[in-house]
């Protein structure tokens, strides 16, 4: 395993009465492959909120190319990139077992002081840490 790849096996929980996987649950599946990225990377987001610090989604968009279905094993390949002084792109594409493309999107999000409740320049210990980090 290497920074930037999630594995999930997908639960009946997941799936809707069609049998594949709800399609509003492929933007929780970014949030997985962006939080194991920022653990992997040794940035966990639980460190950017000790200091005050969220990354609130801003904007999100999904192509949907093919449907995951009850206990595939899927893999949540995601890219960090900085867009801004104060926001941050997150690519993402969702392969099955066979690595055939069932998902690709991006979200969008904001630095965003918690207390004071307003956008803020990401920190520069955070871009740093991206740059090191790109594929």
């Amino acid at each position: 395993m290497y920074p930037g790849k999630a594995i999930y096996r997908i639960p009946y929980a997941d799936t809707d009465q069609m049998g594949v996987v709800y399609y509003g649950n492929y933007l929780r599946y970014f949030e997985m492959g962006r939080s194991e990225w920022l653990v992997q990377t040794g940035y966990p987001y639980s460190r950017m909120e000790e200091k005050g610090i969220g990354l609130p989604i801003i904007e999100a968009h999904i192509d949907y190319k093919a449907p995951a279905k009850y206990e595939d094993l899927i893999r949540v390949d995601t890219k960090f990139e900085q867009l801004s002084k104060v926001r941050v792109k997150v690519s993402c594409q969702v392969y099955n077992q066979n690595d055939e493309l069932l998902v690709e999107g991006y979200t969008i999000h904001s630095c965003f002081h918690l207390e004071k409740k307003r956008p803020i320049k990401l920190p520069i210990c955070f871009i740093e840490h991206m740059q090191k980090n790109l594929d």
